[in-house]
């Protein structure tokens, strides 16, 4: 289904961000200045592409269809999904926490930037393994054709609205800018 598709291609992306967090972090422990504003933006990254467009398109178009064709919430993947999104929420505020105390002069900030930034890497790489491995699948059964179509018109709106014309391609520029400057492959 393009839908499901469209989402493994977006955890592509998450997994490149997740990488460049790892570097990141280990240059802020190193007191590397200029991974200060590249954290700021990769941080925009986390709550733009990945929180509201990515997140946005499960939670508010993927999740409620999976329910409507008997798919439970509560004790059921979605909810456990729903968790997690507030999981790594909590991580990305943290991480973002961090990076105000470090600028403020608060050095112990740079393990706590580290500390979530590594807690994050692990919630998120369980959490695209569960929707690719479970959900995914799922959603390629029960949705029909008609509907999927409906997700992916959907998708488009999430993409338009909540993001932006040309965001999209700025995440994924940002994403490559900074993979090359931290070596990340």
């Amino acid at each position: 289904m393009e839908a499901t598709q469209e989402l493994t291609t977006e955890h592509g992306a998450v997994l490149v961000g997740l990488r460049i967090l790892d570097k990141i972090a280990a240059a802020i422990e190193e007191k590397d200045e200029r991974a200060l504003e590249d954290l700021e933006r990769l941080l925009d990254f986390f709550k733009g592409f990945v929180d509201d467009c990515h997140h946005g398109k499960e939670e508010d178009v993927l999740f409620p269809e999976l329910e409507r064709r008997g798919v439970e919430r509560e004790g059921g993947p979605i909810g456990v999904l729903l968790a997690e999104h507030e999981v790594g929420r909590e991580h990305v505020r943290a991480i973002a926490d961090g990076l105000q105390r470090l600028r403020r002069g608060d050095d112990g900030a740079a393990s706590a930037i580290s500390e979530h930034a590594q807690a994050f890497d692990s919630v998120l790489r369980e959490h695209i393994r569960k929707e690719r491995d479970v959900l995914f699948p799922m959603a390629d059964r029960l949705v029909p054709d008609d509907a999927a179509a409906t997700l992916a018109e959907k998708f488009e709106e999430i993409e338009r609205v909540r993001v932006g014309a040309g965001k999209h391609e700025a995440y994924h520029a940002l994403l490559h800018d900074l993979k090359d400057r931290y070596g990340v492959a």
